[in-house]
């Protein structure tokens, strides 16, 4: 081969060998062409749910494409999870992740899915403290208050969650064991729906994430006791951490997005990106 064919010959099979790069990089430059479909496992109005309207409304500005968050709750958030797992792999369906999805490995022996090996990991996004909440019938107005009315009532207390395997509900699981309470865990298909059931009078006792609570602490419509976090938290300076009188207790719930895995890198990478810009830009 003379020299003017050979470097010819190079040019091309570098341009042949760029092709791949170049189709991802178009692929993702030009993603999202059609809406992307967002599932929540819990019910309108919770945390999850408030995590995917705020940061699907931040992808819609940034990427032209409607973020359209779908709620599909039961199961602690497992039917919501495989909807979304199974659904093709090509970025236009995404899950909010959360930690239940970890706890949920655990409690449920028999999913029809493997949350490790199923899904993509595309951002994190938030960490939350949760705070322990009571109906304004209940007579304690502190965290011991409240264990020792718990203590003198036992079984006549129902402690509302999210859900089996949620934030709140472990973190609830985890107050009882540390201080011998025996409190009736009552389940929900959401915090929504809790809340709703907290301010009634139907349960007595709530441990909730603080963005589903924060607004009814508040205006009055319910107790805090304590938070869940090591620290006490900014947006509610006067309320004590549970650790100050349970010691060595802490729980607090995440959340982030995944997609199914398969999902190409090149478009992971682009939420990836995007995600983190509205996060910086809170």
């Amino acid at each position: 081969m003379n020299l003017p064919r050979r470097r010819q010959f190079l040019h091309l099979a570098a341009g042949a060998a760029a092709l791949p790069a170049v189709s991802r990089t178009a692929r993702a430059q030009s993603y999202p062409t059609k809406p992307v479909r967002w599932i929540v496992g819990f019910a309108a109005g919770g945390p999850a749910d408030i995590v995917a309207r705020l940061m699907g409304q931040w992808l819609s500005e940034r990427l032209g494409q409607p973020f359209i968050t779908e709620n599909r709750p039961g199961g602690g958030g497992n039917i919501g999870t495989e909807a979304a797992l199974k659904a093709p792999p090509d970025g236009y369906t995404l899950l909010v992740v959360q930690s239940s999805n970890a706890i949920n490995a655990a409690l449920y022996p028999n999913l029809n899915f493997n949350f490790p090996g199923d899904v993509a990991p595309v951002a994190a996004i938030i960490g939350v403290p949760n705070v322990m909440v009571v109906n304004l019938s209940v007579p304690a107005k502190t965290l011991p208050e409240f264990i020792d009315y718990a203590k003198a009532n036992p079984g006549k207390v129902n402690m509302a969650s999210s859900g089996n395997g949620t934030s709140p509900h472990i973190s609830g699981e985890l107050f009882k064991m540390r201080t011998g309470l025996k409190i009736v865990h009552v389940p929900y298909r959401g915090a929504a729906p809790a809340l709703t059931d907290l301010l009634a009078g139907q349960v007595q006792f709530m441990v909730s994430t603080l963005p589903s609570s924060i607004e009814y602490i508040k205006t009055g419509k319910v107790r805090a006791l304590a938070v869940t976090s090591k620290a006490r938290v900014d947006a509610l300076p006067n309320i004590p951490t549970a650790a100050e009188f349970v010691p060595d207790y802490e729980a607090s719930g995440w959340y982030g997005v995944g997609a199914p895995k398969g999902t190409p890198a090149e478009i992971v990478d682009r939420l990836n990106k995007e995600i983190n810009a509205g996060l910086a830009d809170l």
